[in-house]
């Protein structure tokens, strides 16, 4: 596992931001670890934050690429911190383009915060955590609404945390998305990649993933996991 992916999960401990326990998600699925990012409180946090999507991005898509678009609410601050850090970086100017939950009629009309989107722009999306893809079918007519007749290219999706579980089938939920929408997907660490450096590992004197919180999650992936996915021993 790449350094940066290592110091990212610690990074998400430090913050708050990746919890264990009994939650419930937005699909009404019990689970056992739950991804907040809205945890991510100061600016420092969300430099670094940047820094770890603008690796991922990086490494999955290179940098030829126009804007980064990220869905209202958690998605604009992550689309403004990933630009800046794109550029500190690698000094490459990408623009950042936002949706709002309602149209403005007046001063700076429209659904789009910061860059507009002309025919021929390629996209790459940024989310949060993303399990059943909902907040991706009510992005992606948003965007190729912005063109005519949505020639516009969306080269794909980045998240923080692919929790690897069950989309609408047996496929996990990034994997229908990329064969849904024709694109691909990656994230900064994956479920499996949090569990393998946790996992009976301690962390600051703490042991976070321990043998009856593996089980849990185990048997979470037994149940909501895509098909054919292999528990880490």
């Amino acid at each position: 596992m790449d350094q940066y992916k290592k110091e990212f999960i610690e990074f998400m401990v430090d913050c708050g931001v990746l919890k264990f326990g009994d939650f419930v998600t937005k699909s009404g699925r019990k689970t056992p670890f739950f991804i907040n990012t809205g945890f991510y409180r100061t600016g420092s946090q969300l430099r670094k934050l940047g820094e770890y999507y603008a690796r991922a991005i990086n490494e999955r898509f290179g940098l030829d690429f126009d804007i980064l678009f990220g869905p209202a609410y958690k998605g604009i601050p992550l689309g403004v911190a990933t630009s800046m850090a794109i550029s500190e970086l690698f000094d490459k100017d990408i623009k950042y383009c936002s949706n709002r939950k309602e149209i403005k009629d007046h001063g700076d009309k429209g659904i789009l915060l910061g860059s507009p989107i002309n025919a021929g722009d390629r996209i790459i999306i940024i989310e949060d955590v993303t399990t059943a893809g909902t907040s991706i079918q009510e992005t992606m007519p948003i965007i190729k609404a912005q063109a005519p007749q949505g020639q516009v290219d969306v080269l794909g999706l980045v998240v923080s945390v692919d929790r690897m579980e069950r989309g609408l089938g047996d496929k996990s939920a990034l994997k229908e998305m990329e064969d849904t929408y024709g694109f691909l997907t990656t994230a900064i660490v994956t479920m499996d990649e949090v569990v393998e450096h946790l996992y009976n590992k301690p962390y600051k004197g703490k042991l976070i993933i321990d043998d009856q919180l593996k089980n849990s999650i185990d048997a979470y992936y037994q149940q909501y996991g895509p098909k054919n996915h292999k528990i880490r021993r």
